[in-house]
């Protein structure tokens, strides 16, 4: 089935989704999804992030058309998950955490069997394409369960890719594989995009949301608590950390320091956590060099997801 080329306004857009498991005797109704908006735009890397049992995985396979909604709308390029929902699937691609090869299917079979099931023309299928831009052709024709966990890690990607879908969700796509194998991959979404896809990331690695994420919605119990660019959320904590080494060795930090906020790290290294719009730094150099020290050395620590995710989900 081939999927309308007229572009949406949205790639992904979500509107009032809810999503009530119901509970048994013993057990209440839980409610996993409380009203969600989201609008993810086309073209975007889009980072969805959350603690254990924010949503995350509700959400998602909502949209893969695996749960069913309570209420709300979740529209897929435009497709509505289930009243359209041949449409909306063939608009979405899934690479799902858990590795769910056919172990006894070499990776060329499994490509053709996928593109078989999404009812590709074989003359439209892009088998070798797709196994040499994940580095796999090589090893087109071995069984999936010769593979390591690395190469199917790639393999799901490329299934997922056989009907050329304009939306692609990477749920955990990094988890559990080496650092050299992670830049790969992230090197890989980044081609996709640049070549259209719009990429819906889920990933507990906050480096990963920070290096690869234009746009990022942070979810905690159901709801939404943060839908920004990564710069305008990075911007939201005003706060950085100086750490100095000085001269000589700091038995005691003189009242003034001490107010102004700096503490003693080791014998000759100072730190002090302060706001950017309201301190200039020179004036806390100023402080330290006025109590008769001579700095060596300084660094400085800005403010990082992981310091959003925090204060946004903590408790």
């Amino acid at each position: 089935m081939t999927v309308s080329s007229d572009n949406p306004a949205f790639a992904v857009e979500i509107t009032d989704l809810v999503k009530t498991y119901r509970g048994s005797k013993n057990l209440p109704d839980k409610q996993a999804l409380k009203g969600i908006n989201l609008q993810i735009p086309r073209g975007s890397i889009f980072g969805l992030l959350g603690p254990n049992g924010a949503g995350k995985s509700t959400l998602i396979n909502i949209l893969a058309g695996l749960v069913v909604k309570t209420s709300g709308t979740a529209k897929i390029w435009g497709y509505e998950v289930e009243e359209q929902s041949r449409m909306a699937r063939s608009a979405i691609g899934v690479v799902p955490q858990e590795l769910n090869l056919d172990a006894f299917f070499t990776p060329r079979e499994l490509l053709e069997q996928q593109a078989g099931l999404y009812g590709v023309p074989k003359r439209e299928r892009r088998t070798d394409e797709l196994l040499q831009a994940v580095g796999l052709l090589d090893k087109a024709e071995a069984y999936a369960r010769t593979l390591s966990g690395g190469m199917r890690r790639r393999l799901m990607v490329a299934k997922a890719l056989v009907h050329t879908p304009p939306v692609l969700v990477l749920d955990e796509p990094t988890a559990g594989v080496d650092v050299e194998l992670r830049r790969s991959l992230w090197e890989y979404v980044r081609r996709l995009n640049a070549a259209g896809t719009t990429v819906l990331l889920t990933t507990h690695y906050l480096e990963e949301a920070q290096e690869l994420c234009d746009r990022i919605a942070i979810i905690n119990s159901g709801e939404v608590v943060a839908h920004d660019t990564k710069d305008n959320l990075l911007r939201r904590i005003d706060n950085k950390k100086l750490t100095i080494l000085v001269d000589r060795d700091v038995i005691e930090l003189r009242q003034d320091l001490r107010a102004q906020g700096w503490e003693i790290l080791d014998e000759r290294k100072l730190s002090i956590a302060y706001q950017p719009s309201q301190t200039a730094v020179s004036a806390l150099l100023n402080a330290v060099q006025a109590n008769g020290f001579q700095i060596v050395d300084l660094t400085t620590r800005e403010t990082d997801l992981e310091d959003i995710f925090l204060q946004l989900t903590r408790g």
